[in-house]
């Protein structure tokens, strides 16, 4: 099942809605954990670099994954006022809240491939 973001709000708005499918609609998606693993390194991150790191992603893509992000109150997005103007993305104490979640599938990822591996 794709998770999106109506699907997400009707699971917000209905309490008895499974939270791990609230989970799954918020950090799901092709880009977002690509995001947030690389924000979780970095105290701050340029959209350029960003956009560099993920290299296949299209920019229209990108921010609006970013937006998202945002909105879900996992990122930041601070603006320096100069010119050019100057944008730079960090995670929120709710985004670092994810990492426990991040480091769970990351090891399971690797386990499953792992255990997927071909036998010589």
């Amino acid at each position: 099942m794709a998770y999106n973001r109506t699907q997400r709000s009707a699971w917000v708005a209905n309490p008895d809605a499974c939270a791990v499918e609230t989970a799954l609609a918020t950090i799901g998606g092709k880009w977002k954990l690509r995001i947030y693993d690389l924000l979780r390194r970095e105290q701050s991150v340029r959209y350029n670099v960003i956009n560099a790191e993920l290299g296949d992603i299209s920019e229209k893509t990108l921010t609006a994954q970013l937006r998202e992000m945002e909105q879900d109150g996992i990122i930041n997005r601070i603006v320096f006022p100069e010119v050019p103007p100057r944008v730079e993305y960090q995670l929120t104490t709710l985004g670092e809240s994810l990492q426990n979640v991040f480091d769970a599938l990351l090891n399971w990822g690797r386990e499953f491939t792992e255990s997927k591996a071909p036998t010589p």
